[in-house]
């Protein structure tokens, strides 16, 4: 598979990687990241964790939104949302790993309808075609 990639962006990371800043390079948004105290740390900042949540929930909401209206599922309502939980915790076989849990909203929706735009929005989201495969992706259509 190849991607014919339209849009780039850059950021950089300084510091302590987890605990230091991330910096868009336009100059756009800046971060101060700290490690969750979960992790040992003082959770005084962001982490790539909740970024990655952002990114996922935005990315597949608009994924469902274009698969429902490119495939003629029906239209995906205007309150409809998407909660990414992220987790990170130790792997069995060393290092740490990701999981993921995306619950969706969809009201006033079809089950049968619902469940169709849910499936076709992995089909299209570059996170879920990222994470296919390498993280645990659980999704729950409320």
């Amino acid at each position: 598979m190849t991607v014919d990639a339209k849009y780039w962006t850059e950021a950089k990371a300084t510091g302590g990687g987890r605990n230091g800043l991330t910096t868009l390079v336009n100059g756009q948004l800046t971060m101060t990241l700290a490690s969750p105290k979960e992790l040992g740390g003082s959770g005084l900042g962001h982490n790539p964790e909740e970024l990655f949540a952002l990114g996922y929930s935005a990315c597949y909401l608009g994924a469902m939104r274009f698969a429902a209206s490119s495939e003629k599922l029906g239209t995906v309502p205007d309150d409809a949302t998407v909660n990414a939980h992220v987790g990170i915790g130790p792997r069995s076989d060393g290092g740490f790993g990701l999981k993921v849990r995306l619950v969706v909203s969809l009201p006033g929706l079809d089950r049968a309808v619902a469940e169709k735009i849910v499936e076709r929005g992995h089909f299209i989201c570059p996170y879920s075609n990222a994470t296919k495969g390498n993280i645990e992706v659980v999704t729950e259509l409320a």
